[in-house]
């Protein structure tokens, strides 16, 4: 009997540090629910069609702000790139994102906030503005 208690208790041992080697390794941080860097953004793209999709959105909102879209799309955004991006586990997967785009020529940055829920095949801009860096 002692020895099916040690089996147990060790295989319970080696699948608590197995847990916690998966939840280093694949959170990056280590934290359950923190955000985790996503690097070579600027190959990635999933992330620059998220950023292009954020711009687009941002685009959009502002139509229906004037009340209706009137076709008008001199002042618009233009994507440029994201330059930086993390992601973080909530009711899908939120996404950080800094964006360069354009207007008239000028180029600045914004931050972007994209929840994507992959198994409801939705994406919501939920925050777009200039950046604070």
């Amino acid at each position: 009997m002692a020895a099916k208690s040690h089996a147990i208790l060790t295989l319970l041992l080696l699948s608590a540090l197995a847990i916690a080697s998966l939840a280093t390794g694949l959170g990056g941080s280590g934290i359950v629910g923190g955000r985790t860097k996503i690097s070579d953004v600027e190959s990635n793209q999933e992330i620059q069609q998220l950023g292009k999709y954020s711009v687009t959105e941002y685009n959009r909102q502002q139509h229906a702000n004037r009340h209706g879209d009137d076709g008008d799309t001199r002042g618009d955004l233009k994507f440029v790139k994201v330059v930086a991006a993390e992601k973080q586990v909530v009711a899908g997967i939120k996404y950080y994102l800094t964006i360069v785009a354009a207007k008239g020529g000028n180029k600045k940055t914004f931050d972007a906030e994209v929840v994507v829920q992959a198994w409801k095949k939705s994406k919501q801009l939920t925050s777009f503005a200039p950046s604070r860096n």
